[in-house]
This record gives C-alpha cells, structure tokens and sequence, in this order.
C-alpha cells in the first residue's frame, strides 16, 4: 500500500498546506483514536508539542478529533518527544502525540505517533491509521465524547526520569554546562535537571517565541553554542535540537562531537562495565568507518541499517542492543528509552566526564575519523539516473577503487529529488575523486 501521509519519521510538511493541516490533524485524531480504540476501559492519549507557533493550531485540532470518537486528552503543553514517548507508558495511555517537525524550521511542523508501549508505530499501524483516513471513522454518542485536561507537572516528571539515568554516586558539581535547547521542547526541562545534578549552567536558546525554533542555534546550528563554550570558559556543550531527541556535543575548545564519537564513547564505557549488550552498536550507513574499526579493536561489532532512527531502533530490538543511534546526534539508549533522547544521551557523556577526571577534547574524540564526503545530485524526476548503465559502471568501478580502503553509499532520498552520494577511506584524494565521478555520471543521465 502507497502511503499518502506517513513518511519515514511520521507526518511532516509545511504548516496550513497539505497535508501539514487543521483539517489533517483533526482527521488523523479521528482516525488513530479509532484504531486504538480496543478493550472496554476508558481510552486515553497523551499529547505533546514543541515551542512552534502552529503547535497551538495543531493540538486544538487533534484533541477535537481525540475526543469526538471517545477518547481522553492529556495534554503535556511543550515537551521533548522522549518526554512523550515515557509518559505514554508511565501513564498507561492507548497513544502517544508528539506535534513537531524535529529540526526544521519553524514554518514546518509534523505528528508522530507512539503506541502504549512508547514505540514509534510500526508500518501495519501507520498503513491501518491511513485506511481509516480514507473510510472516515465512526464517531462516538453524545455521552461517550472524551475530555481533554492538562498536567501541570509533567516537566518534573520527566526532569526525575532523565536524572534517574545519571549514576546516583556522581555529582556534577563543579562542571560549567553550556546547553543550547533550539528555542525548542526542551527550553526548561535541559536546564533544569543539570542543575539539579550541580552543574553551573549557561543555557541558550531558551527563549522560545513560536518563530526562532532552530533559528541559528540547537543541533543543526551549533556555532552558538560553540562560541559561547568558549566565551564562558565552559567544561562542555551540549546542543539539542527542536524537539530534544537529538544531540551534539561540543569539548572546552568548542570542537564538535558527532554522534559516533558519542556512541563510541558509551558504548565502550557500557562494554568495559560488561553492560553492553549484543556485543555491538547499531548505526545507520551513514557513520564513519573510524567508528566500525574502533569497536572491532574491543571485539564488537558495527551493525548498519538504513537511513532513520525507527530503522536503528528496530535492529535494536530484533539483536538485544542496548546503544544505537546516528552521526546526526539520535543516540538511542534502550535501557533507558525508547526514543532517541538528547538530555538522557547528554547525561550519560557528562557522567563518563566526571568519572575521567579529564578534559571533554582528551575523552570525547575516541578515535580519528576517516575522511568522509557526502554530496547531493538534484534529478527532474522521470527516469530513475541509478537505473542507467553509465551510473552502475561507475558505481562499480568506484567500489573496486575503494575495496579494502573505504567504502560507497548512494541512496535516493526519501522525501526530495535527490541522489546522495558518500564515499569515505583512508585516501581523502581517492575519496573526492570518486564522490565527483559519481556525481557527474549521475547529472549525465539525469
């Protein structure tokens, strides 16, 4: 089945044109409250949001349509998505909501959905949910209309839930925390539970106005947070992007960190401990080779999949591991969550700080990355350009350059007309050679 809403992360597009509508929302209230509709208790479904100015518009219209087929509305106001994805089950709801567009701009917006086990909904749901858009679902009596109420003390809740991942007999105090939350879901929640741990923190990008969510800072722009790294003479950034399941981390020196220097760090820290479980850390395709071999000098093993956390997350679960995520930053813990979480993630790379007794840049680089280089090739649509010969003769030819030294991905995107093309290896010369030799043969035939 073709699936006219859900993408890879949910629903997502630019807010008032379709399918990013009131009228969407509504509908998709309507649709997944029907599906989820099963037993005879009283239904119920948390809602979260970030701090985008259209997240009022949206929650509006999806406790409308929540509650017009029986179901209950807990509404958490702004929230991270691993917030969510917890108080669904802490809460025994049927459905989790979280309205955001992750890290795009503000002007987007997107639902994800979590079943009452604080997974992300598997495709049989996401395709279910799409059927009953397209049949319309049976209202509920006049007498069975659910009702809708807001917690006022959600944010502590999960501010206990990310200090309970913190190892009890460590303190940071002491430790100057720059955290950049993206203007976005985490704005007081991030803060708040460093200080409580003792950290001095500088917070930036905790003034929301509806506009500014990932507007020149959090994950995706991290030269704020860098800079004020240095300027504050801080021990470590931390930057979140708009709905907090996302980090990335930046030393004393304001140096980035990505997210496979984080995984390895955890990783190895959980191995030496004897708590990593599989004997292996899941990535996506994407990650550097420097990280494969780093985890092959303690024995264990890189696990790839494709593109997307939901895709890490399910190898996860299907292999018994316990650490995954991607470089972007979605660093998945499955002994903590269910979902990336950028503050869990975050604690976890301050307690391996405080236990080291070290500075970030000596602890966080755990190994050197080979150099890497990812370009995009827009096409028009039409004949697919990795069909043609010429693209798969030079595909192959850049593998057989590449074996033993470095290896290819290309992949269509999911959501533009595009074709991205990575190498990485030992050579960067070699790597850049044939990133653009692809390149070219794909504009050719497109």
């Amino acid at each position: 089945m073709t699936r006219k809403f859900f993408g890879t992360d949910g629903i997502r597009g630019t807010t008032n044109v379709h399918p990013m509508t009131a009228q969407t929302a509504l509908c998709v209230g309507m649709a997944a409250g029907a599906h989820f509709l099963r037993g005879d208790h009283r239904h119920r479904v948390v809602i979260g949001k970030d701090t985008r100015l259209s997240g009022y518009m949206m929650e509006s219209a999806m406790v409308a349509g929540f509650t017009s087929v029986g179901m209950d509305v807990v509404l958490l106001g702004p929230m991270p998505t691993p917030a969510v994805a917890m108080l669904t089950r802490s809460m025994r709801a049927d459905l989790g909501v979280m309205i955001s567009a992750s890290h795009n701009p503000f002007a987007d917006n997107g639902i994800k959905l979590f079943g009452p086990d604080g997974y992300k909904l598997s495709d049989e749901d996401e395709q279910a949910i799409e059927k009953r858009l397209e049949a319309g679902p049976k209202l509920a009596k006049s007498d069975m209309i659910g009702r809708a109420r807001r917690i006022d003390d959600a944010r502590g809740r999960y501010i206990q839930f990310a200090k309970d991942t913190f190892p009890e007999h460590l303190r940071l105090d002491g430790l100057k925390v720059v955290v950049d939350c993206a203007n976005g879901a985490a704005y007081h929640v991030a803060p708040e539970a460093l200080w409580e741990l003792g950290a001095e923190v500088v917070a930036v990008g905790v003034n929301p106005d509806g506009l500014n969510i990932n507007a020149g800072c959090g994950s995706t722009h991290p030269e704020l947070m860098q800079e004020t790294v240095v300027a504050s003479g801080a021990d470590i950034g931390l930057a979140l992007d708009g709905d907090a399941d996302r980090l990335i981390v930046a030393d004393e020196k304001g140096q980035l960190v990505d997210g496979d220097q984080l995984m390895a760090l955890i990783g190895l820290g959980l191995h030496a401990r004897g708590a990593l479980k599989g004997d292996a850390v899941v990535a996506t395709v994407m990650s550097n080779l420097g990280l494969e071999r780093k985890l092959g000098e303690a024995g264990l093993k890189l696990l790839r999949t494709k593109v997307g956390d939901r895709y890490v997350l399910e190898e996860m679960r299907a292999r018994g591991c316990n650490v995954g995520g991607e470089q972007s930053g979605h660093i998945i813990l499955a002994d903590h969550a269910t979902t990336g979480d950028g503050l869990v993630a975050g604690l976890q790379v301050l307690a391996a700080l405080v236990e080291a007794k070290a500075p970030a840049s000596a602890l966080l680089r755990q190994f050197e990355p080979l150099p890497q280089l990812l370009k995009n090739v827009h096409f028009n649509g039409g004949a697919e350009p990795l069909e043609t010969d010429s693209v798969r003769k030079r595909i192959a030819a850049a593998e057989a350059e590449l074996e033993g030294r470095g290896r290819l991905v290309i992949r269509k995107s999911g959501t533009e007309p595009l074709i991205r093309v990575m190498a990485e290896g030992d050579d960067a010369k070699l790597v850049e050679r044939v990133v653009d030799d692809i390149c070219e043969a794909v504009r050719s035939a497109a």
